[in-house]
């Protein structure tokens, strides 16, 4: 029982902590959670920076999106791009740790976040990761 509690208080901290993030739980805590703050859908992966890097590029490159600006500062690369709707995204990947990534996606403009589509680009990441 007092893992429940416990589980219960970190989510609520959680919540606190990120203003008025959502905390999504996929398949369990830490593999597959997300955090949705102001329109950016963020997950991190067990996976080293340059793994993850390439494999956003990659997955932007399959959907044909152009590539509008990439600026890194050595912890953190963005990516700018479009999408074929002319929507805007934005990907940023950060270094957590040598062997640990954070991706966080922001898709649409303020006030018409597209959720689901971050969050099709986060199983997209995820599904590539596992291979």
């Amino acid at each position: 029982m007092s893992g429940k509690i416990t589980l219960a208080a970190v989510l609520i901290s959680a919540v606190l902590l990120a203003g008025c993030a959502v905390v999504l739980i996929g398949a369990g805590v830490g593999a597959g959670a997300y955090t949705y703050v102001k329109g950016e859908l963020t997950r991190s992966y067990a996976a080293d920076y340059n793994r993850t890097l390439k494999v956003c590029t990659e997955i932007i490159k399959d959907l044909g999106q152009p590539i509008v600006e990439k600026t890194t500062d050595g912890a953190q690369t963005t990516i700018q791009t479009t999408r074929k709707d002319g929507t805007p995204q934005t990907i940023k990947v950060v270094i957590l740790s040598p062997d640990r990534t954070q991706v966080a996606v922001r898709t649409g403009v303020v006030g018409y976040w597209k959720k689901d589509i971050s969050m099709q680009f986060q199983e997209f990441v995820f599904q590539r990761l596992q291979k």
